[in-house]
């Protein structure tokens, strides 16, 4: 499989590709081809999926004692991207995050990934606000600079503990994260882009951006990402909006602000479907412009939007 510069690369037009989440528990791998088959059509370059923690709850036992257990709601990436691979002959990009797993952990992900010979990954901090004490490992990637660090010393043949192997016959390509409107972790857009510029150094071949409504937002990111230097392709993340409840929810989460255009279009609304509609009109409006300003790829946060991502493709590819 081809990284993703060069998937992204192989022509002048702008490349599509999405991401999906692996189905709960109990429902197999079916309903996430039943997403792919949705979009397939429109050529994706490669298909992300997301990488999940798993959780600690108290469950009461038979007996009437409370045990504390760990639950995984959702199945790997590792299995789901080989799959995809298998079925579709699409690269498959699995999400690899800090947060609530160990370095042992992320090791074992990576030669499972390489014995599947998937080699392209996004690397992330992850979300761990939700994370029980038991998941706070004394042993684990605090920031994603640090899981780069540990991707790279494998790439060269170096194990998590220090010790030697014969290194990997292809070595992992990866991506990472991007804000637009700055992580909410960090004190300034400076501080913010100073270290993406880091990883950049360090060998991130290219950069997916947290999801965005205002396009002027991402021009000016883009801008001040070059003249600091920063040469890597920086992939536009778009969310289609679903819902009457996101106008609120999605600002909040994800700090990413909603033009006031869109935004009074959307508070006329009174059912989501009526929702759904201004944000497939919205969509399609800021991909256009994207595309004429000469994006490298459009990536597509899919979660509860396929069939609006379908309809937005359409008009645009």
């Amino acid at each position: 499989m081809n990284t993703v510069t060069e998937l992204i690369n192989k022509d002048n037009r702008t490349a599509f590709s999405f991401e999906i989440l692996p189905p709960l528990k109990g429902n197999d791998i079916q309903k996430v081809y039943n997403i792919i088959d949705k979009l397939i059509e429109f050529d994706p370059k490669y298909i992300n999926i997301t990488t999940h923690h798993s959780e600690y709850k108290d469950q009461e036992m038979s007996d009437g004692s409370v045990k504390r257990v760990n639950i995984r709601k959702r199945p790997g990436s590792v299995a789901i991207a080989a799959s995809i691979q298998h079925k579709y002959n699409v690269t498959a990009i699995p999400h690899m995050i800090c947060k609530g797993f160990s370095k042992e952990e992320t090791e074992y992900a990576l030669i499972d990934l390489n014995f599947l010979r998937v080699h392209n990954l996004l690397l992330l901090q992850g979300d761990s606000k939700r994370l029980a004490p038991e998941q706070i490992y004394p042993n684990q990637n605090e920031y994603a600079t640090d899981l780069q660090l540990q991707v790279n010393n494998f790439n060269e043949g170096i194990s998590e503990d220090g010790s030697l192997f014969e290194k990997n016959l292809t070595p992992f390509s990866y991506g990472m994260a991007c804000y637009p409107e700055k992580h909410e972790d960090a004190p300034s857009m400076e501080s913010d882009i100073f270290y993406m510029k880091k990883k950049a150094e360090n060998g991130a071949e290219y950069f997916v951006t947290q999801m965005f409504f205002d396009n002027e937002k991402y021009f000016s990111f883009v801008d001040r990402c070059r003249k600091e230097g920063i040469t890597q392709p920086i992939i536009p993340g778009v969310k289609p909006i679903v819902l009457m409840n996101q106008l609120e929810v999605l600002p909040r989460i994800f700090q990413s602000s909603i033009p006031e255009e869109f935004a009074i279009e959307l508070r006329k609304c009174k059912t989501d479907e009526e929702a759904k509609e201004i944000g497939i009109e919205w969509g399609i409006k800021q991909c256009k412009e994207l595309i004429a300003h000469g994006v490298p790829s459009l990536h597509f946060y899919s979660l509860m939007a396929t069939e609006s991502v379908r309809r937005i493709a359409k008009e645009i590819y």
